[in-house]
């Protein structure tokens, strides 16, 4: 019996004694959440310098086609309209195939407002060669960037050729002021539509006329006035010729005869007077 109830105490003592240890101990301290890892943003894919207004985004834009590039930019229906009657832009987009790993192209485009302040019936008054004319005035067979304009030499060379009494388009820069010149108009690049490394479309606000369309035509040279020389004698009938000949001569020697029968005369009666002189008179 005493046995159980030692047992009991040491049962109880060694429960006490655990109960206080927890109670005294404290709690270890949670442990703080892990950081996650910073994320490295990716960085977006390279675009072309394309200015905000009406442009907009040209990502899905292909730099070949310069049509959908106007189009993207809106207000170059006019120019749209013109490049695709005369299938010129067949060739400007082949060129620029062509040339994008040499001297790129420039394309000066005018809106459909300038368009609009053209002469009522201006274009249709040309036909598809001078259209085809028109529109190369407005391309540059060499990339030039905002900034090189000052590096141009004028007058400018374009697609239709480099001809300063025809085609004359002369660039001048004024810091950030770019002034083109054609002997007909004279105007600013507005803004940028679109640059890359090898294209470039700025954007303007008339139509660049050249010279050539305002030019008066040639007249034809009048006729001259000299007096005509008479026709040569016919060579078929050379017998008139003799005849003629023959008719002078004959002519001349009958003048000749008459001379000396009248000299023959005079001199007969001045003889004749001088000796009837002599005899009538008394010795």
């Amino acid at each position: 019996m005493t046995q159980i109830h030692f047992f009991f105490l040491l049962l109880l003592s060694s429960s006490f004694s655990s109960f206080t240890l927890a109670q005294l101990t404290p709690a270890a301290a949670p442990k703080p959440p892990a950081k996650p890892a910073p994320v490295t943003p990716v960085p977006a894919p390279a675009k072309p310098l394309v200015p905000s207004g009406p442009s907009g985004d040209s990502s899905d834009i292909s730099n070949d086609d310069i049509i959908k590039i106007l189009r993207k930019a809106k207000n170059f229906n006019f120019l749209i309209r013109l490049l695709k009657t005369t299938q010129l832009i067949n060739q400007i987009n082949s060129q620029l195939i062509a040339t994008r790993s040499a001297s790129g192209l420039t394309i000066l485009a005018p809106d459909d407002n300038a368009f609009s302040e053209l002469k009522a019936g201006f274009l249709n008054s040309l036909d598809d060669n001078q259209k085809i004319e028109l529109l190369q005035f407005h391309v540059l067979p060499v990339y030039v960037s905002s900034s090189n304009f000052d590096s141009l030499t004028n007058p400018v060379r374009t697609l239709a050729g480099l001809n300063p009494s025809r085609l004359q388009l002369n660039v001048t820069a004024y810091g950030n002021m770019v002034n083109i010149s054609t002997g007909v108009v004279n105007t600013t690049i507005a803004g940028t539509v679109y640059t890359d490394r090898s294209l470039a479309i700025y954007h303007l606000n008339k139509v660049l006329l050249p010279l050539d369309f305002f030019k008066p035509m040639a007249l034809a040279p009048a006729p001259s006035l000299a007096v005509a020389k008479a026709p040569k004698a016919d060579k078929e009938n050379p017998s008139m010729d003799g005849d003629d000949d023959q008719s002078g001569s004959v002519k001349d020697k009958s003048g000749a005869v008459g001379l000396n029968v009248g000299f023959l005369a005079t001199t007969l009666v001045s003889v004749g007077a001088a000796l009837f002189a002599a005899l009538t008179t008394p010795y």
